[in-house]
């Protein structure tokens, strides 16, 4: 599946600012033209997608859920 494929409308690009990594679940600080956007995604996601300070991304926004996909 590509990120095309997914049907979210609030896609916003940007940089991972801060990770603050936990056990289980972490929490992402997304630096966007629009400010910041925080996402709680899981650990294992973070290293899966070898996500660090400064990994461009996409921020999906739907209702009160934000996916993260590294660019």
């Amino acid at each position: 599946m590509t990120i095309k494929a997914i049907n979210v409308r609030n896609q916003f690009k940007g940089v991972v600012r801060e990770i603050l990594e936990g056990a289980v679940v972490s929490e992402i600080e997304v630096q966007t033209a629009s400010g910041i956007v925080t996402s709680v995604i899981t650990t294992r996601s973070v290293r899966d997608l070898d996500l660090k300070v400064g990994s461009e991304v996409i921020a999906f926004v739907k209702s009160t859920e934000v996916s993260i996909a590294k660019l």
